[in-house]
């Protein structure tokens, strides 16, 4: 019965979720490992900055007897050289609180928008992007507080895709995360909704029945976990990715590239098949962000590349991530490939595959380009597909179109531009 009673409370996410391990000395205990003193107290120093929190399932699957090299111990223990902030590192590096026209909505594309509802998350993950807020005090927004993002989302009819994120929004109780789909479904503009979460890594007994049948009320969800390593694919994580697959939600995965965890060709292609066939799409492969702290666990680009070059041709296509940069200063997700097109003339293109293999492609050679200027009336192309509206090209789109009149992008306070209208000289 003793026996019964422990496995009812393991499985238990809230009890899981009550016995967070946040010290050294316990990590100790339930491992059976033994810091050196001075390795203690330097693990204690950047606690104090950026503290510990690991849920007693993830600390589980940690091999005791090869822990300091163990994917799962780098990521959830923390490591001194967090302390050691570099001159690239920024607080807030993808500027997610200067994309913020209202409290808890960052507005950074032009359809979609990034939606805080909670500020807790079931464990400290020592990559965190947002790891400026790691160690403030966990709470969870009010539905007043909430209320102004639901309200700028409905004043903004451009808006198409909702992103919950955080925090972790599977960390809200079933009845209000249930609130917020509905304020945010209800919202005609608003197509899909997507969650951004790392519960199926860390704790998957959230993934409960009772969340399920919330979920299955919103036809546009989608949701988006956070794999790093297939040694977090448990049997325990496959049932919950199970459920949700099951009840029709589709599931991606954004994994970061981490030093000394996943950056090997041979790790990454296991990872992306052991989720295909857990019915999870991999999506996104990051680069490390510039958080401070962080650099210890930044790889060179030149590596991100190496492992897409290995994916390619090397397993199912639809296995293989986009490998992106989030550009520092909010510039987005920049997808960073290999180059399969080598060269490329008037007529023809010049490709080569993943063996090596070169190869032509044949322009028709009666091929011109359709003239669009927008107007639409004269055009033979089925576009009245729900009254679609016209909209403005930016950046290297806008010198692409035939409609737009630059034939330059040039920056602010360009310093030659600036010299000419000083009088010191034209451009040339």
């Amino acid at each position: 019965m003793k026996e019964k009673m422990k496995l009812e409370q393991w499985k238990d996410w809230k009890w899981q979720r009550k016995n967070l391990i946040k010290d050294v000395d316990s990590v100790e205990k339930m491992l059976g490992v033994k810091f050196e003193e001075e390795e203690k107290e330097s693990i204690r120093k950047t606690i104090e900055k950026f503290p510990m929190a690991i849920t007693p399932y993830y600390l589980s699957l940690i091999d005791p007897l090869n822990y300091k090299e163990d994917p799962v111990f780098k990521q959830a223990f923390p490591n001194p050289e967090e302390l050691s902030i570099s001159s690239c590192d920024m607080k807030d590096p993808l500027s997610e609180d200067t994309d913020s026209p209202v409290t808890g909505i960052t507005h950074r594309y032009p359809d979609r928008v990034l939606f805080h509802v909670s500020n807790v998350c079931a464990m400290y993950c020592r990559h965190c992007t947002r790891k400026r807020k790691v160690g403030d005090t966990d709470n969870i927004p009010s539905r007043e507080e909430l209320e102004k993002g639901i309200e700028y989302i409905k004043e903004h009819p451009e808006v198409r895709d909702v992103l919950l994120s955080g925090g972790d929004p599977l960390m809200l109780s079933d009845e209000y995360l249930d609130w917020i789909l509905s304020q945010v479904s209800s919202i005609p503009h608003v197509e899909v909704i997507r969650i951004g979460s790392r519960i199926p890594v860390v704790l998957p007994y959230r993934i409960t029945d009772a969340l399920i049948e919330v979920f299955k009320k919103y036809e546009n969800l989608w949701l988006n976990t956070h794999f790093n390593h297939p040694n977090e694919i448990t049997d325990t994580a496959k049932k919950s990715l199970k459920k949700l697959s099951l009840a029709g939600i589709p599931l991606g995965n954004q994994s970061v590239l981490l030093r000394d965890v996943n950056d090997c060709p041979r790790i990454q292609k296991k990872l992306v098949q052991k989720l295909v066939q857990n019915r999870v799409r991999p999506y996104y492969l990051y680069q490390c962000d510039l958080s401070e702290g962080l650099e210890h666990f930044r790889t060179s680009v030149g590596k991100g590349i190496e492992i897409m070059e290995s994916l390619r041709g090397h397993t199912s296509g639809f296995s293989v991530p986009t490998y992106v940069i989030d550009a520092p200063g909010g510039g987005g997700k920049i997808p960073v490939m290999p180059n399969y097109l080598i060269s490329w003339s008037a007529n023809k293109v010049i490709l080569r595959n993943y063996e090596g293999v070169i190869t032509t492609y044949k322009v028709p050679d009666n091929h011109t380009s359709n003239s669009c200027d927008l107007e639409c009336k004269e055009c033979n192309l089925q576009l009245d597909i729900d009254n679609a509206e016209e909209y403005k090209a930016v950046g290297v789109y806008k010198l692409l179109t035939d409609y737009e009149e630059e034939i330059t992008l040039t920056p602010e306070n360009l310093e030659r531009r600036e010299r000419s209208e000083n009088g010191y000289g034209e451009i040339g």
